[in-house]
């Protein structure tokens, strides 16, 4: 996983997609669009994180 892939990601029991901003050991941060904020950035564990 790098900065600009884009990446599937559970959020409120659905799948969202969105796009690596940074990559750290075991945690990255997702920018992703939802209803009433655009570009919001969420972080998740890598482990929990779908290619």
């Amino acid at each position: 996983m790098k900065v600009g892939d884009k990446i599937r990601f559970t959020f409120a029991k659905k799948e969202k997609e969105g796009e690596v901003v940074r990559v750290y050991d075991k945690a990255a941060y997702i920018k992703a669009d939802f209803p009433k904020d655009k570009g919001k950035i969420v972080k998740r564990k890598i482990k929990d994180i779908k290619a």
